[in-house]
């Protein structure tokens, strides 16, 4: 992250509507013939770059353990693509928002989230989407990943840094834990100002986010072709964010 006076850089870091589960087949077979002429969200011969941020704040410790476990199934589903180069962002306490460096494996990941605890705090939102679109004005970011559970600041603020995210093209895919209102206003707009996707996921559920987590992963390894491929394989992550990406 550059420095910000409320951001620190993680050097040696001790990180509305209801979605429909499934389509029909014909449904999917007519996405898939469309996606076919969409470009790849890499280059050809070029690694995908996803900011994966989390709120880390004291409630979402049982959240941040399930993720740490969950993130090496990212990196699977993008080496099988292309490959994936991932950026931990995360923040927690009054002003705590940190980055960690570009890593391309996952128990090098796995290392920085394990050394991070859960701190009582506000949400900080709004400079992790801020983050993201410095980063992309330096090398281009495929996507943002967001799973937190509140929203504490002032939407407008948000939507101001999630529309100039939108932009640069960075799609962000807002997953929330729980059904606090507030908190899916705000992401639902999030979502919608960078062409991303929302969904929520009820609270433990490993299997729900693993899925999300698996599809975006194939987004920003291969682009929208490979984000079908996985719908078409009926996983049901790839089928919710390809619902709310093709509206």
């Amino acid at each position: 992250m550059t420095r910000h006076p409320d951001d620190k850089s993680l050097a040696n870091p001790n990180p509305a509507q209801t979605l429909a589960a499934t389509s029909t087949r014909a449904e999917i077979d007519a996405f898939l013939s469309a996606v076919k002429r969409l470009t790849p969200a890499t280059g050809t011969g070029l690694r995908g770059r996803l900011i994966f941020a989390l709120d880390a704040t004291m409630s979402r410790q049982p959240t941040w353990d399930t993720a740490c476990k969950l993130q090496a199934d990212m990196f699977r589903e993008a080496s099988a693509i292309g490959g994936l180069d991932v950026q931990l962002v995360y923040y927690r306490g009054l002003a705590e928002c940190r980055s960690s460096p570009w890593v391309s494996q996952a128990e090098r990941l796995a290392s920085l989230m394990e050394k991070i605890d859960c701190r009582g705090g506000h949400t900080q939102i709004g400079k992790v989407v801020a983050h993201a679109r410095r980063e992309t004005e330096r090398t281009k970011v495929q996507a943002l990943v967001f799973v937190g559970d509140a929203m504490e600041e002032k939407l407008d603020d948000i939507c101001h840094a999630a529309g100039e995210l939108g932009l640069l093209g960075v799609p962000a895919f807002m997953f929330q834990e729980g059904d606090d209102p507030i908190a899916e206003r705000a992401f639902r707009e999030v979502a919608r100002l960078t062409r991303g996707a929302y969904c929520r996921f009820d609270p433990g559920a490993a299997h729900q986010l693993g899925e999300l987590l698996r599809a975006v992963a194939a987004y920003a390894a291969g682009g929208m072709r490979a984000l079908a491929d996985l719908s078409a394989r009926r996983d049901a992550g790839a089928i919710k964010l390809i619902r709310q990406m093709r509206q």
